[in-house]
């Protein structure tokens, strides 16, 4: 089975994801996609990081009712902190029968020289891009692993969605109902 790894913090998990996800799982070759919630992204700042099994669950509530995308947390349960190129090594010892490749968005693939390994994660893996703005010209992005997708331009960021929740902001339709009810029953972002 082909399977894409969509990384992130998911701090929350909202449409945008959604929408890649569902995009690289039904109209690329990929035969599921997963979500690897991040416990702490080395070239990030944790800043208004909350709880990682939070952000599991949100993950896993927003996409309960979805036919080939699901939740991993294989990154909970390595050590800290958690680099691409470790967890790919564990996921292919653990499932030798499943070919993995990456999802990331054209603004990730300007930083991937600073990754752990980059060059053996361009080898070893292929990469589905997702276009961000501004970022359509990255350095990589004719190399042969990568694959530029035509999934639509989401300009939707956890970063708005926290502030907004932050202000008091209504974020319906930004993120999924059971999501919304999970942060309103735990008062996150507050």
């Amino acid at each position: 089975m082909k399977i894409g790894l969509f990384f992130g913090s998911f701090n929350p998990v909202h449409i945008g994801h959604l929408i890649i996800a569902n995009y690289m799982a039904n109209y690329t070759d990929l035969d599921q996609v997963w979500l690897v919630v991040s416990p702490h992204n080395p070239l990030k700042e944790k800043g208004d990081l909350i709880n990682m099994y939070d952000r599991l669950e949100m993950a896993k509530l927003a996409v309960e009712n979805t036919q080939n995308i699901r939740v991993s947390d294989v990154e909970l349960k390595l050590p800290q902190p958690s680099y691409t190129i470790d967890t790919l090594a564990f996921l292919h010892e653990k499932y030798p029968e499943h070919h993995f490749s990456l999802i990331m968005g054209s603004d990730n693939l300007v930083s991937l020289k600073k990754w752990k390994n980059y060059e053996l994660i361009l080898r070893d893996y292929h990469i589905h891009i997702y276009p961000r703005p501004g970022f359509e010209n990255a350095e990589l992005i004719n190399h042969p692993s990568v694959t530029i997708t035509q999934t639509p331009l989401m300009e939707l960021s956890a970063t708005f969605i926290r502030k907004s929740f932050k202000e008091g902001k209504n974020v319906q339709f930004f993120v999924s109902d059971p999501v919304l009810k999970f942060i309103e029953s735990k008062n996150l972002y507050k």
